[in-house]
């Protein structure tokens, strides 16, 4: 046998087995009996090819979307789309327009479910964004720790003015930052693009751990229609909310 391949499939099973919770790198070590430094290399590999995700210094590891899609039997983030799947479908039928589910991996703005408008034009995107170029990734920013968003920060440097006005400087991130948190939700504008993009936070009990987003293009915003969409969406990212255990004022 060749014993690298054995050492990272017994760290996938230790992942495993912790059942969605994380799991760090120095208990990963510990409990299997192996070199830490072996074990840095190994899961960096492993995290690379998106079988593990880095969730958080202090938090670590847990499977990534490589490794649900080994089987048919779980999806990756299962229980945030199971619990968002037939709000956002009735979201959908209100508004017609593109809703998504996202969540914060390996930096990047990570889309876990997504319903497309039946619209003739619709506005196209990806699986994976810039968490600044996007509703959902600010809405997930805004709820990071202070050393979060700095280590964050430091992986990532701060947006440019182009991309999200404002932005550029700590100080103005901060401020931006600060309004999402204020507002319970934010509203971007993608001049280059003509899209105009809504996001509140999704939280399991009292964490946040995903975004749920409305996008559509700037023609069919209208004043009216963005008082809508606010509203819609706030109530739907609230109804997800409550099935996954948020308790409004805890």
């Amino acid at each position: 046998m060749v014993k690298v391949i054995v050492k990272a499939f017994d760290i996938l099973e230790l992942v495993a087995r912790q059942k969605g919770h994380a799991i760090s790198l120095t208990e990963v070590a510990q409990q299997l009996e192996l070199n830490q430094a072996t074990t840095a290399n190994i899961i960096s590999s492993l995290v690379a090819k998106e079988y593990l995700e880095h969730i958080g210094k202090k938090k670590g590891y847990r499977l990534g979307p490589a490794a649900y899609n080994l089987t048919s039997q779980v999806t990756y983030g299962q229980n945030l789309v199971s619990a968002a799947q037939d709000i956002m479908e009735q979201l959908l039928q209100q508004l017609n327009e593109t809703c998504l589910l996202g969540v914060m991996r390996n930096n990047k703005r990570y889309i876990l479910h997504i319903i497309n408008t039946t619209q003739e034009i619709q506005v196209q995107t990806t699986n994976e964004r810039s968490i600044y170029a996007t509703a959902s990734g600010r809405v997930l920013l805004a709820y990071l720790t202070t050393k979060e968003l700095e280590r964050f920060i430091q992986q990532n440097n701060l947006p440019d003015e182009e991309n999200w006005k404002g932005a550029s400087t700590f100080e103005g991130l901060q401020s931006e930052l600060e309004k999402i948190r204020a507002d319970g939700m934010v509203i971007t504008y993608l001049s280059n693009r003509h899209v105009k993009g809504f996001a509140v936070p999704i939280y399991e009990h009292q964490q946040v751990v995903a975004g749920l987003s409305v996008f559509l293009p700037e023609y069919r915003c209208s004043e009216a229609i963005q008082i809508v969409i606010i509203q819609l969406l706030k109530e739907a990212g609230l109804a997800i909310s409550k099935k996954l255990g948020y308790k409004a004022g805890e």
